[in-house]
């Protein structure tokens, strides 16, 4: 495929550009935590979903690449304080979902378009809070400098993408959603817990371009 580091920013470009899986309209139904509830999927498919994007941003760093991501703040009204990919909803004046992507990560931790390259998309992830999201995959050059809408986000992190992209890594949870147990994958690092959507954003990430 290229003869790039496995886990470099142009290891992770390539890959994004040559994905497994089939066409990516069609594969979100081979991906996410739905598998792991079968029975949600068609409540999932019949609610009225509004289309979001998140930009799933890989830093070049040499042959280790990292990935960015957010803690939100605790007085949002949904998904309070927990880590997330930079993104909101897409706009009517928002030309694609990769417009949409790389303005939400300005606006949120002033990461400017300028160090921001697009390299492709993951599956839809479909949320029962609502909301229809395309995963914009992207790879950001160093020398930005963020600046966090204290509205939205508590604090960014990076975590390397060769952790991301292991699966021993991985672990199931579950919690109660809605009168019944719902389970999902969730990625400790540190001392902080990757779970959700975040989550299974990762997991088709890894299942796409590295398994």
């Amino acid at each position: 495929m290229t003869d790039a580091p496995l886990y470099s920013a142009a290891g992770f470009k390539a890959r994004a550009l040559n994905q497994n899986g089939g066409p990516i309209e069609h594969a979100w139904r081979d991906h996410g935590d739905h598998l792991l509830n079968p029975e949600l999927l068609p409540v999932i498919e019949d609610l009225h979903l509004k289309d979001a994007a998140v930009l799933v941003p890989v830093v070049d760093d040499g042959e280790e690449a990292k990935v960015i991501f957010t803690q939100r703040t605790a007085t949002l009204r949904k998904h309070s304080g927990q880590i997330a990919f930079p993104g909101g909803a897409i706009d009517p004046e928002d030309a694609s979902p990769e417009t949409a992507a790389v303005r939400e990560a300005e606006e949120e931790i002033g990461l400017s378009p300028m160090f921001v390259e697009p390299v492709g998309r993951l599956p839809i992830y479909l949320a029962p809070s609502g909301f229809r999201i395309t995963p914009v995959l992207s790879v950001v050059r160093r020398g930005f400098d963020l600046k966090l809408n204290p509205h939205e986000v508590d604090e960014v992190f990076e975590v390397p993408l060769s952790f991301l992209m292991d699966p021993d890594n991985y672990r199931r949870g579950s919690r109660i959603w809605d009168g019944r147990e719902r389970h999902f994958y969730e990625l400790p690092y540190g001392d902080r817990n990757i779970w959700g959507i975040t989550a299974s954003i990762v997991r088709t990430l890894y299942e796409r371009l590295y398994a």
